[in-house]
């Protein structure tokens, strides 16, 4: 079967390379065909007792390559399952991509480049004198965002949202706070593929991109293409 192909604009919009797809949302940034079914949940959210805040949204590609190239070269923490530092200086390198990719994505290969992926969190139940961590225990039993956890699994789908990591499926860990909106998300998710990767990669002082780009294949089928469904 012959590779589905892209036009450039909207593989570089799926890379994070260009940002004509945004539209400044009270001061970030998403994709403009999703403000009107944000704005809902935002609302449905509010009536049902929660302050529903943005984390983090669009996310450029250099600005993923910034935290990538920190990870890589031990100037910013990575963690493993169970949220413990890993001391990156014992792994070669395709161990660190593997490492790095369980928490953050590749520069390129992050949803955050859709403006249609959010990391979001209930801004009321930020408990005084907690910073806010984006870990799982946050959302599980005891911790501030329990409530709102399951109020997202009754409601986003009623407003064209879910979440891509809503369970470990061997590549990304669970992001209970990582939404998505299914159907802006879908084609740009299907832009992102190996061939438009690489060529953004290349481009770029990337660290460890020489074994980045000979274990692509492998790296985007396990942490890109492997998220739960809709």
């Amino acid at each position: 079967m012959p590779q589905q192909t892209f036009d450039t604009d909207l593989a570089n919009i799926a890379c994070g390379l260009i940002q004509t797809h945004l539209y400044d949302y009270q001061g970030t940034w998403l994709h403009k065909d999703i403000v009107s079914d944000f704005d809902k949940l935002k609302t449905n959210a509010m009536n049902a007792g929660f302050e529903l805040s943005i984390a983090s949204a669009y996310r450029d590609f250099e600005r993923q390559m910034r935290i990538w190239n920190g990870k890589f070269q031990g100037e910013r923490t990575v963690l493993d399952k169970l949220n413990k530092p890993i001391d990156l200086s014992q792994l070669n390198e395709l161990d660190k991509c593997h490492a790095i990719m369980l928490f953050s994505a590749l520069p390129g290969g992050s949803r955050h480049h859709f403006g249609t992926d959010l990391d979001v969190y209930a801004g009321n139940f930020l408990k005084p004198g907690h910073k806010l961590q984006l870990e799982p225990w946050e959302y599980q039993i005891d911790g501030p965002f329990y409530e709102f956890n399951n109020w997202l699994d009754e409601n986003l789908a009623s407003c064209g949202f879910y979440r891509p990591y809503a369970q470990y499926n061997g590549g990304v860990a669970a992001e209970p706070w990582h939404i998505s909106h299914i159907n802006t998300a879908k084609h740009l998710n299907d832009a992102q593929n190996i061939d438009n990767l690489s060529n953004a990669i290349s481009q770029f002082e990337v660290a460890g991109k020489d074994t980045i780009l000979a274990n692509l294949s492998d790296l985007h089928a396990r942490y890109i293409r492997n998220i739960s469904l809709p």
